[in-house]
């Protein structure tokens, strides 16, 4: 009995720790488009902390030439404004030119923007990607990309750390087997 719980003890370890090590090893590769997922905007319309730094993560993509383009994902927060919307004024106000950012104001999480970013990628011949996410996120990300056959290449992952992300690591521990289990 103690050897069953000590191996069920060291799998739910490993879950996260896989997880964690994933995204903090992640490198971006040069790609055809890099897939920035969404997230809080804060009450005054701005991108949260956590945003801003995968918006300024998405920026150096493009800036290094690593991407050419760039897909904005997020959907309609509780705050009242759209994140895609959100996100490609940060991003055009940053430099970026617009024509460079294609929005998706139909990514309200992980599995939607997967399929959206397929979709826009298929209608312009994209071939490749990096995702553009937190640590934390990013093996979900890829999985959930590349069930779309999104090729994802490479992730651009933002040096940020907040208390939120131990809440977030454990729900990423369970969600992305679950995910993966359940198609």
């Amino acid at each position: 009995m103690r050897r069953r719980l000590a191996l069920v003890l060291v799998v739910l370890a490993a879950v996260p720790l896989g997880i964690v090590w994933t995204g903090l090893t992640a490198t971006p590769a040069p790609a055809d488009v890099g897939i920035v997922f969404g997230s809080r905007v804060s009450p005054t319309g701005e991108p949260s902390p956590r945003l801003r730094c995968r918006l300024d993560a998405a920026a150096a993509l493009y800036e290094k030439g690593l991407v050419r383009h760039l897909i904005v994902s997020g959907g309609m927060g509780k705050e009242g404004y759209d994140e895609a919307s959100v996100m490609r004024s940060f991003l055009v106000r940053h430099g970026i030119p617009d024509s460079a950012i294609v929005m998706d104001h139909g990514g309200a999480n992980t599995r939607r923007t997967s399929e959206n970013a397929a979709r826009l990628m298929r209608a312009r011949r994209w071939r490749t990607a990096d995702v553009v996410t937190q640590y934390f996120h990013v093996a979900r990300a890829r999985a959930a990309c590349e069930r779309q056959g999104i090729r994802i290449v490479g992730a651009a992952v933002p040096r940020f750390f907040e208390a939120r992300d131990l809440y977030s690591t454990v729900r990423e521990a369970i969600a992305t087997p679950v995910y993966a289990w359940n198609p």
